[in-house]
C-alpha cells in the first residue's frame, strides 16, 4: 500500500467529493474510477501535470486542457472539480484527494485495507483464513495486498493504517535477544 501524506486541504476535498456521492450527482463508485484515470493519465503524462500546475499558464488554457483531454473519459462533474483544483492553485494536492477520498469510500462501505507480510507466498487457503481472523477482530470488511519478505523468516506482519501487528520470527528473535543481553 502507498503511504500518502493527507493534507486538511485534500481532506476537504476529498470530503465535497463525497458530498457529490450522497447527493446522488453522481456515483461514489463512479467519482473513484474518474479519480482513478486522471491519476493514471497525470502519472504517465508529467508534461500535463507540469502545464496544470504551472502558474505561469492561464487558467482558460488550464480548463480547455482538461477538457481536451479528459472530456472523453471522466464525468463533466468531476473535470468542474478538476477545474475548481486549478482555480485554487489546489491540483496538486490531487494525489492526496485521491487517497483521501479512497479513505472516506472506505469507511462508507465498512472496508478495512491491510497489507498482510509472510517469509513465503501463502496458499489461497491462508490467506482466507487471515482475513476471516482480521475480519472478526476488525469488525470490517478486509482487502489484502499480500507480500513476501524472507528476512521475518516465518510468522506474519500485519499492517493496519499506522498499526503494525508483527509475529514475525525475526521479531521474535529480536525481543529474545534483547532479553536475554
Amino acid at each position: 500500500m502507498k503511504n500518502i501524506q493527507i493534507s486538511l486541504t485534500a481532506k476537504n476535498y476529498a470530503d465535497a467529493l463525497v458530498k457529490l456521492g450522497q447527493d446522488n450527482v453522481i456515483s461514489y463508485d463512479d467519482i473513484l474510477n474518474n479519480l482513478e484515470i486522471i491519476s493514471e493519465i497525470c502519472t504517465q503524462s508529467k508534461d500535463l501535470t507540469g502545464v496544470l500546475e504551472n502558474p505561469a499558464i492561464s487558467d482558460e488554457t488550464k480548463f480547455s486542457i482538461i477538457d481536451e483531454v479528459f472530456t472523453k473519459y471522466v464525468n463533466v462533474k468531476i473535470r468542474d472539480f478538476l477545474k475548481i483544483l486549478i482555480e485554487k492553485k489546489r491540483f496538486k494536492e490531487l494525489e492526496g484527494i485521491v487517497a483521501a477520498y479512497q479513505e472516506e469510500l472506505d469507511k462508507i462501505n465498512n472496508l478495512q485495507r491491510v497489507e498482510v507480510i509472510s517469509a513465503v507466498e501463502l496458499d489461497d487457503n491462508s490467506k482466507q483464513r487471515i482475513i476471516e481472523k482480521l475480519q472478526k477482530r476488525l469488525q470490517k470488511n478486509v482487502i489484502a495486498q499480500w507480500q513476501t519478505d524472507e528476512e521475518i523468516i516465518g510468522g506474519l506482519v500485519v499492517k493496519i493504517n499506522d498499526d503494525v501487528i508483527d509475529s514475525s520470527l525475526k521479531n521474535k528473535l529480536e525481543n529474545l535477544s534483547k532479553n536475554i543481553i
